[in-house]
């Protein structure tokens, strides 16, 4: 029946014979609504128009039609979900009251949790928890507006001076939802012309800001200084030879990558963006509140300023359990972005408790540096637990609170994950896929990573698999589990649930063997 309905064909022909025209070419738009309208029924029969293929010389009658019309089934929004999709949502715990370092679930089990970005431990901070109850009693919930027309309130200006404070940055811009904040801030300064040079590893929200800025890109290898210079100089020849005019430059990375735990050079990024005249934007949604000795971030961990940054984005949600993200750098920056921020212009402000719970945070960090001391000794006790394990590999740096797990394949009788080496020859800066991909059958690890995270969970310790969205991302990334240390858990807690995963592992990959 696909190929047999002749509606459309009908009207098309029937317009064309009687006014010399199609619908859509014909120059008065009201005359085109009423011919379109225009009943096609004559005799008791559908005029045609000469057609070639199925039913050719057949003249449909309208009772025909209508049958073809009530047959007809449209194509469906979406796919069913798969056994294993429905297996996989069906699989995500409920937390049953406050989330924090040992929480409830609705199966009535508390557990350890290794899967919230609650780095510092701040959720359940019960100072934090009164200033945000006075807060709500005193300004109510939502703001009820964007912050570009009526939803700025005092508490979003003191945080945004909050946050340039506490980074050594001019001012900063609040955003009212994380992950849309570097998707805003990209599009924001990059437009059609510009050039781009980012990270293959980058995370889907970057991916989505370089699309929607419609910038030229250009893609280094992951985390690679030498490759990146290697791109920087290929752009400068190439406009040279094209004789093209100077354009804006910008690099694009992550601080400590969501994707595996990797950390940036920053240094290094300084030094190159210097050399070859760019201007870098820096995603520390997971480095910010994690790393630095009061969780400033990458800028306070290598002793950069945070002036030699140009936008410095980082995530409220996770550095200080509360929720949105921020953009730190010059007051140029930071107004353009007040009428340009996409984001920021059209989604209403944050609720004032959430902001005031940011502030608090800051607050804390500033004047309690051991809470990264505390998180950076639980970090260093789970690797020296898992580090040893011989089915288990840990792309992540050493001081990441965001450690990511993989299957270690030599261990499996299973197609073995490996890179053809070709030394000496770099990557097409014009694809985004790198020279020698990592080659993984991401079903089979990530039902087998599955398996360790419900094998944990029933020893008591909550982790997950690191979820992404399979065929949207730019380049699939490797499966693996991903654990979110906190300074809320003692390092005997930790090392309790180190071992309870390093089992878990042990246990699931040796049925495999």
């Amino acid at each position: 029946m696909e190929n047999s309905f002749p509606l459309q064909e009908d009207i098309d022909g029937h317009v064309t014979e009687r006014h010399g025209m199609l619908p859509g070419r014909a120059p008065d738009p009201d005359v085109c609504f009423l011919v379109t309208l225009h009943p096609v029924r004559r005799e008791g029969k559908c005029h045609r128009r000469p057609r070639q293929g199925i039913h050719a010389d057949r003249v449909f009658k309208c009772q025909e039609i209508d049958e073809l019309v009530d047959e007809w089934t449209p194509e469906p929004l979406a796919q069913p979900l798969t056994p294993e999709e429905q297996a996989d949502l069906a699989s995500v715990p409920v937390i049953v009251g406050p989330t924090g370092p040992k929480p409830k679930l609705s199966s009535g089990k508390t557990v350890i949790n290794l899967a919230s970005y609650n780095f510092t431990g701040l959720a359940g901070n019960e100072d934090i928890k009164a200033s945000a109850v006075d807060i709500l009693q005193k300004y109510g919930l939502g703001s009820c507006g964007p912050p570009g027309f009526y939803g700025t309130q005092d508490v979003h200006i003191q945080l945004e001076q909050d946050i340039g404070d506490f980074l050594g940055t001019e001012a900063a811009i609040l955003y009212s939802q994380a992950f849309s904040t570097i998707s805003s801030v990209i599009p924001a300064f990059c437009k059609r012309g510009d050039v781009i040079v980012a990270d293959r590893g980058v995370n889907f929200a970057i991916q989505k800001g370089l699309q929607i800025s419609r910038c030229t890109v250009r893609w280094f290898d992951h985390n690679d200084m030498e490759s990146l210079e290697h791109v920087l100089e290929s752009v400068e020849k190439e406009r040279r030879k094209r004789k093209a005019p100077l354009t804006r430059r910008f690099i694009v990375t992550e601080g400590i990558f969501d994707h595996d735990g990797a950390m940036s050079d920053l240094p290094k990024l300084v030094e190159l963006k210097k050399k070859y005249k760019y201007r870098l934007i820096l995603d520390e949604s997971v480095s910010f509140g994690s790393v630095g000795r009061t969780g400033r971030g990458l800028t306070e961990l290598y002793n950069v300023p945070a002036s030699e940054v140009d936008m410095l984005v980082g995530s409220v949600a996770n550095g200080l359990s509360s929720c949105g993200g921020f953009c730190a750098g010059s007051h140029i920056v930071v107004n353009h972005q007040r009428i340009n921020g996409t984001s920021f212009v059209f989604s209403a402000a944050m609720p004032a408790l959430l902001t005031v719970a940011a502030s608090e945070g800051i607050n804390i960090l500033r004047n309690t540096p051991s809470i990264l001391s505390t998180l950076q000794e639980n970090i260093r006790a789970v690797h020296a637990i898992l580090d040893r394990v011989d089915c288990i590999t840990i792309p992540s740096h050493p001081a990441s609170a965001v450690i990511h797990l993989q299957v270690r394949w030599p261990t499996l009788q299973l197609p073995t994950a490996t890179t053809t080496s070709s030394p000496g020859k770099p990557s097409n800066p014009l694809s985004v896929k790198p020279r020698d991909p990592p080659q993984f059958n991401a079903e089979v690890e990530e039902r087998l990573l599955q398996d360790v995270v419900e094998e944990a969970l029933t020893q008591g310790v909550m982790v997950t698999r690191a979820k992404r969205l399979r065929g949207q991302e730019l380049i699939d990334v490797r499966p693996s589990i991903r654990l979110a240390l906190t300074a809320a858990l003692s390092r005997k807690d930790c090392e309790k649930a180190a071992n309870v995963v390093k089992a878990a592992f042990v246990k699931v990959v040796g049925r495999r063997r």
